[in-house]
């Protein structure tokens, strides 16, 4: 695997943040697995959009701080653990290669429920096999996306949008910006796959809302 490309977070804030969040966003397209097509979609695994996608539900009463710990998408069969990813030396520090089947979310933004755009971040696939986010590009508008969190209780939320995001036009603001609507991002690898870089071109973003909740 080539040498993960880091960034410096100088501040608190969550602008500081969302830079070291696009280089992230860097690091997951330069350490792709064997060139495993996302979906078998010949590389292509949506549709790619200039904004975001539009809110489509109305905004939801958001749910107290909990850690997310489950991630639920039955319309294509994903159920995987979450784990916490943090900063290491000033930059994201992404899920390991040794864990492949779970994602990652960034304990350095809003919790899955809370105010704000939820991050949770994953690899479509390994040098041998594909990842927790493999199917991520197959994901449609209205689908439930189900978070299971420490305090018992389930955030529900529904895709309004799903884009893939050329690397070279990658804006924080509009992946990550959230106001204070509860909302979520879920991001991997797409585009298409470069074999002599070994990286792929862009990443598939889900973008969904919170819609309902409730007691597992």
């Amino acid at each position: 695997m080539p040498d993960e490309e880091r960034t410096s977070v100088s501040g608190r804030t969550w602008a500081a943040v969302a830079m070291g969040l696009v280089l992230f966003a860097a690091w997951l397209m330069g350490h792709p697995g064997d060139g495993v097509d996302p979906a078998g979609s010949g590389g292509q695994p949506a549709a790619g959009s200039a904004d975001r996608p539009p809110q489509v539900y109305a905004p939801h009463l958001p749910l107290p701080d909990s850690k997310p710990v489950r991630v639920d998408i039955a319309s294509i069969g994903l159920h995987a653990g979450i784990v916490e990813r943090g900063l290491l030396n000033g930059a994201v520090d992404p899920p390991p290669y040794s864990t492949p089947d779970v994602a990652g979310w960034f304990r350095g933004g809003p919790a899955p429920g809370a105010a704000g755009a939820a991050l949770l971040v994953g690899h479509v696939d390994t040098e041998t096999r594909p990842a927790v986010f493999y199917g991520l590009s197959t994901v449609t508008p209205g689908a439930e996306v189900e978070i299971q969190r420490a305090d018992g209780s389930v955030a529900e939320f529904t895709v309004e949008g799903v884009e893939v995001v050329d690397k070279d036009h990658f804006s924080a603001d509009r992946v990550y910006g959230a106001g204070t609507r509860p909302e979520l991002r879920l991001i991997t690898c797409g585009g298409t796959f470069d074999q002599e870089k070994r990286a792929y071109s862009a990443n598939v973003v889900v973008f969904a809302a919170l819609t309902g909740s409730h007691q597992d």
